[in-house]
């Protein structure tokens, strides 16, 4: 009989934990769940990565095309890609949580956000986002244990760099997005602020739009020391070789970065980060 107290004040107590627990996203709405998710709908590959992280991938019934990290994570159902959503599977699922990308299936989220599905929203910006969406989803979903040492990883290998960094000797950056456009960051993106911390200064962080399509003649006019890009393959890096004028060209600076590392807001953003830093 003491046994079956024991137990029965336990569950009491965690719901009543739970039930505390109130998160917002980063639109600013309050998301409060009755009971922790348990079938969890991931609409971004940054996101699978933090449920990962944070213990909580036997929670997710399905994700978005391109959730391949970790490799387990491709055992998943997929239940839709960028182009949009199989509505009816997702339904079908009865899904208690969904957590998405700002802007992304806006109109079908409206109906599934209708029908009294919750809808956690994720905007990043900085780099200690990160630990903020890794603190909120585990409290949605109840998995506060390996979160909490998911983040303490996370913000020591963020504060090493900060360290270690902070007396770097100012260079400045082209961060080219992809290999062919000329798009790139401002200041208002979280790979803006890891060129920073590693001492680089974004040659375009003042631009009006946060991932502007700019000019050759603009990056020749500013003539950055080091060029980075997340292109896959090396043919970005031949194209650079047409204005051997530039200091990144002439000074062979310029350093291919993982997609995976750098554009996903997931726990592996700090290795992107830490490569930055090096390449500097």
């Amino acid at each position: 009989m003491a046994r079956l107290f024991f137990l029965m004040a336990i569950v009491f107590f965690s719901q009543i934990t739970f039930a505390n627990c109130t998160v917002t996203d980063d639109l600013g709405k309050t998301i409060q769940l009755k009971q922790p998710a348990q079938r969890v709908m991931v609409l971004s590959p940054d996101l699978t990565e933090i449920m990962y992280a944070i213990g909580a991938e036997k929670n997710i019934v399905g994700v978005i095309s391109g959730s391949d990290y970790p490799k387990e994570a491709k055992n998943k159902l997929v239940i839709g890609s960028y182009t949009g959503l199989d509505m009816e599977r997702i339904i079908s699922l009865h899904p208690d949580l969904i957590i998405t990308w700002q802007g992304n299936f806006l109109r079908q989220l409206r109906v599934l956000a209708s029908m009294n599905i919750p809808v956690y929203t994720n905007y990043p910006k900085q780099l200690e986002d990160v630990v903020k969406t890794m603190k909120n989803l585990a409290c949605l979903t109840n998995s506060h244990e390996k979160a909490k040492l998911a983040i303490q990883q996370y913000k020591k290998k963020l504060l090493l760099i900060r360290e270690q960094y902070q007396q770097q000797k100012p260079v400045t950056v082209f961060y080219q997005m992809g290999g062919y456009a000329l798009m790139t960051v401002n200041q208002n993106s979280w790979i803006n602020q890891a060129i920073a911390i590693c001492g680089g200064k974004n040659i375009f962080a003042n631009a009006h739009s946060i991932a502007p399509e700019v000019s050759m003649e603009s990056v020749i006019a500013a003539n950055p020391a080091v060029i980075i890009s997340d292109a896959e393959g090396m043919d970005w890096q031949s194209r650079w070789q047409h204005w051997p004028q530039l200091k990144a060209v002439s000074n062979h600076a310029l350093f291919t970065i993982s997609p995976d590392l750098i554009s996903r807001a997931g726990p592996r953003l700090i290795e992107g980060a830490q490569q930055i830093c090096t390449d500097l």
